[in-house]
């Protein structure tokens, strides 16, 4: 079986491991987001996909969600002795190694996509780990606080504001003048079915749409998704804030109708959204929490054998 899937950070990466214990016989594509992607000390920083990679590969910090286990900190200590900043994005001693590698071979001229392949090589992640592009795409917000009206990068407003001061709107730049990077279509066109993880909708799985060519491609293929709202609020992070930049509403039914009749097939709501009712859409309700691997796997087991019935159904017909 072939499964592609699309996935941001925290949330999708916890999401495909559960896929892979679910599916252990499947080959597993994932197209990372890379909207995300910052410059920061000189460094190319991908957070999308070094959270996928870490995570599968057995180097997360499990308690966290993001960066590297038993990490230290005193490359940051020491910038921070010179004045050197921003000092509110924190990375580790380990993680400055992947991106002192990462943007060594982009300097010397190889795209993304074969960085990220070398990366994995070390890590072993199970999946074949893909950026969205190989071109540069980043996610910048609008907002107006006492500096005036602005845009500074996702990453600032997501990190360092925490989202408090509201997004008048937020932009992939450079998506629209991008490609899809080598194997990204392919993979998407000789995939059995395509999974939306519980990724953000906007700023991940959106600003991966947003890339010419990848929307069309997996509309073309049966799609499920499983929801990133419980009740009225994000399982985590703040995909809320996103939402309402947007004009979307937080719920699991909003979301749904964001992504369209014509790109999902079916969708996975929690329990507490088992009312939920998109026309066009076929809705199960299940329970969401990624609360433990046996939980995520539950979920992400559930997610396939709804896209496996889709698929058989559109098949016979």
């Amino acid at each position: 079986m072939k499964i592609v899937a699309l996935a941001g950070g925290i949330g999708g990466a916890r999401f495909l491991r559960g896929l892979r214990a679910a599916a252990p016989e499947a080959e597993i594509t994932v197209i990372g987001n890379t909207g995300d992607d910052i410059s920061l000390f000189g460094l190319r920083v991908c957070p999308d996909l070094d959270t996928v990679m870490y995570t599968l590969g057995g180097g997360i910090d499990e308690e966290q969600g993001w960066g590297r286990a038993a990490e230290t900190f005193t490359v940051k200590e020491e910038l921070a002795a010179y004045g050197v900043g921003p000092g509110w994005f924190g990375l580790g001693d380990r993680d400055f190694a992947t991106h002192i590698v990462r943007t060594q071979m982009l300097a010397a001229g190889y795209p993304l996509s074969a960085v990220t392949e070398a990366l994995c090589d070390r890590w072993k992640p199970g999946v074949r780990l893909l950026p969205m592009t190989d071109d540069q795409v980043e996610t910048h917000v609008v907002i107006e606080d006492d500096q005036g009206r602005r845009a500074v990068h996702f990453q600032e407003w997501w990190v360092r504001l925490r989202a408090s001061v509201p997004a008048l709107s937020i932009a992939a730049v450079g998506a629209e003048e991008s490609k899809p990077a080598p194997g990204v279509v392919e993979a998407v066109d000789a995939a059995d079915v395509v999974l939306f993880p519980p990724s953000n909708p906007v700023v991940s799985i959106g600003t991966i749409l947003a890339v010419p060519g990848i929307r069309d491609a997996v509309a073309k293929k049966t799609i499920v998704g499983v929801s990133p709202i419980i009740g009225d609020a994000p399982v985590r992070g703040m995909a809320d804030a996103c939402l309402t930049a947007i004009g979307v509403e937080t719920s699991a039914r909003a979301v749904a109708e964001l992504y369209g009749l014509g790109l999902l097939d079916g969708w996975l709501v929690d329990d507490a959204d088992a009312d939920v009712r998109v026309e066009g859409i076929e809705v199960r309700a299940r329970p969401l929490l990624m609360s433990d691997p046996d939980a995520t796997a539950a979920i992400a087991r559930a997610a396939l054998d709804l896209a496996l019935e889709l698929k058989r159904e559109e098949d016979a017909q």
